[in-house]
């Protein structure tokens, strides 16, 4: 059993089919030599049936049997009370009788009414025959013994011939099937050879196997087991893609994490040290070093935050923070202009909004968004840039824009303006107090909410366009 599952499956088939074929041929060779010897025996008995039918009349004619029918046993008994005695008068002279004639008066005994006894007997020293007992009348029978010897000869060379036929039919079905089940199963050992090159890592297009093989091998089966695989790949491969881009983007932002995460906790022992100091030698600077210790807590309490808020974003199984429900929109934006122009009255802001745009949206979040960008455009800029903030509709998407007329964005830049820890040089320098979080915050929120943002940047001109999908 072991030596057969380490054969090749088409080899494997094809032995599976030649048992088949052996089994098939074998009750087909079976029931034709059957038939073909109940066909020959019942045609031996109807001529049986005729000779008996002319030795009769040559008996009512004559009184006893003078010719020799077909070259076949023939005799008369007479029975009487349960004994069957020979007529030897009426005994047919050739061929001879056996020595022991017993079979033919068994089935003279047997025949004692009006319809004829049919026998099959082995004869000693002639072999075997067909006997036949025919009631003649006034307590004789004639009984008939034609051999059988054509009927086996005829039988066992077609059982021969059935041999030899069904093993060569046997023998061309195991090679060419073997020859065609390899052509066939030829996409699987593609599809194994594919897989192996997957151990190298190679998921290129070079490893992905045409749909409808050349010649049309292995059916639409294989075709559809093809086309499997090759789904398969295209989902290990991008898989392999976003897992490793996952990894190197983590890499960066564990190690930017750590970066700025480093620079509020140096300040804070250095401002730790100065108020230990102050305390020891210095009491009316102690405030002063105080309030320096809150801000820098506060300032890395807001870069956890965002780190957090990403995490939530980026994770598929934690539960969302964004919680979307039917709000007006104008009426954010309205609330959120009022409160930038309080905190920032050194940059005039111009909002142009309907009076009311419904759609669902989580208001805290959104609004985040908006202040992030008005805020962002406000720490960027000289005092006294104007900044605009614009609501409309265009098709199903409300569209939000965030303006401002400073020194622009680089070009070379703007791709990844929207990178965690990315901060773009000249203007908008990391002394302005940014952690680099703030757009990445942005576009994670409106990626939440269904959206995309994009911006358009260049000198005197900067803004940011928020497309949201609406019912």
């Amino acid at each position: 059993m072991g030596a057969y599952r380490r054969l090749a499956l088409g080899t494997r088939l094809a032995l599976g089919l030649g048992v088949l074929a052996l089994v098939v041929f074998a009750v087909v060779g079976t029931v034709m030599a059957t038939s073909m010897e109940t066909y020959l025996a019942a045609k031996l008995d109807e001529q049986v049936g005729k000779s008996q039918q002319d030795l009769e009349k040559e008996i009512h004619r004559t009184g006893k049997l003078t010719k020799n029918v077909y070259g076949w046993f023939a005799a008369v008994y007479r029975v009487e009370n349960g004994t069957a005695t020979l007529e030897p008068p009426s005994v047919q002279p050739s061929p001879e009788l056996p020595s022991d004639p017993s079979e033919l008066a068994d089935v003279a005994r047997a025949t004692t009414g009006s319809e004829a006894v049919f026998r099959t007997e082995y004869l000693e020293g002639h072999g075997t025959y067909r006997l036949r007992g025919c009631p003649l009348g006034d307590g004789q029978v004639l009984v008939s013994a034609a051999p059988m010897n054509d009927i086996t000869t005829t039988v066992r060379q077609l059982v021969l011939v059935e041999v030899a036929t069904f093993l060569l039919a046997l023998v061309a079905l195991v090679v060419v099937g073997r020859a065609v089940l390899r052509r066939g199963l030829q996409p699987l050992s593609d599809m194994a050879k594919t897989a192996r090159d997957i151990t190298s890592h190679d998921l290129t297009d070079s490893s992905r196997l045409p749909v409808r093989a050349e010649g049309g091998n292995g059916g639409v089966e294989v075709e559809e087991l093809r086309t499997a695989f090759n789904t398969m790949l295209d989902h290990i491969d991008t898989s392999l893609a976003a897992r490793t881009a996952a990894e190197q983007r983590l890499r960066r932002f564990v190690a930017d994490a750590s970066h700025e995460l480093r620079t509020p906790l140096t300040s804070i022992r250095g401002y730790a040290d100065l108020f230990r100091y102050a305390a020891a030698n210095a009491p009316e600077e102690r405030e002063a070093h105080l309030e320096k210790l809150r801000s820098e807590a506060a300032r890395m309490s807001v870069l956890l935050e965002d780190l957090l808020l990403l995490a939530r974003l980026d994770s598929a199984e934690a539960e969302t923070p964004v919680r979307a429900e039917p709000n007006d929109l104008a009426t954010l934006i309205r609330e959120s202009a009022d409160a930038f122009r309080a905190a920032r009255p050194d940059h005039p802001l111009t909002v142009t909004t309907p009076e009311s745009l419904r759609l669902s949206f989580d208001p805290i979040r959104l609004r985040q968004v908006v202040d992030n960008l008005l805020t962002n455009a406000a720490t960027h800029t000289p005092a006294g840039t104007a900044v605009s903030l614009e609501v409309s509709t265009e098709g199903r998407f409300a569209v939000i824009r965030v303006g401002d007329s400073g020194p622009g964005i680089p070009a070379e830049d703007q791709p990844r303006i929207f990178d965690r820890f990315y901060r773009v040089d000249d203007s908008r320098t990391r002394g302005s107090g940014g952690s680099g979080l703030g757009l990445a915050v942005v576009h994670s929120l409106v990626v939440a909410h269904g959206g995309t943002i994009t911006v358009d940047s260049r000198p005197g001109s900067t803004a940011f366009t928020i497309r949201i999908p609406r019912p």
